[in-house]
């Protein structure tokens, strides 16, 4: 009697134990919650820019949504059947002792590499930036367009 009075004997069960380590997880978060995302290699997930890839007889079009960024920022290359985009996304600091409520957007660089699925020809690609979305035309590669073949 005095063991089950004292410990909970079998009303102790493995709710109880789980809600415990519940309380233990939440009490690291906020231990942590203060120490600077920088300072322990904090990558964020997610993939930036968002991008989309359509194609049509002749070229295959990227757009990408690059808000606030400048032409002269950003790095775009094509080798083989790859188009790299990278740059540096910079956010301007808040004002010194500012306190987040929430922080989605991040800074720093970035590199994404699009395969393509055909060859293309590197030498007639053109881009555009306006309004915060890139706008790149690859043009397809003679050899990799279709060729309509006549019947004899």
């Amino acid at each position: 009697m005095i063991y089950k009075s004292s410990f909970g004997f079998p009303a102790w069960n493995f709710k109880r134990a789980f809600e415990e380590f519940d309380r233990m997880r939440r009490q690291m978060d906020r231990f942590t919650g203060g120490i600077e995302k920088e300072s322990v290699n904090y990558h964020p997930s997610g993939v930036f820019p968002a991008l989309n890839l359509s194609e049509d007889v002749h070229n295959y079009y990227i757009r990408a949504e690059l808000p606030g960024m400048d032409a002269s920022e950003l790095d775009i290359q094509a080798t083989g059947k790859n188009l790299t985009i990278s740059g540096e996304r910079k956010i301007v600091p808040e004002a010194e002792g500012a306190r987040y409520h929430r922080r989605e957007r991040e800074a720093g660089k970035f590199s994404r590499v699009l395969a393509l699925p055909g060859d293309i020809a590197p030498s007639k690609i053109e881009a555009k930036l306006s309004n915060g979305i890139l706008t790149i035309s690859v043009p397809k590669a003679e050899e990799s367009k279709p060729r309509k073949i006549t019947i004899n």
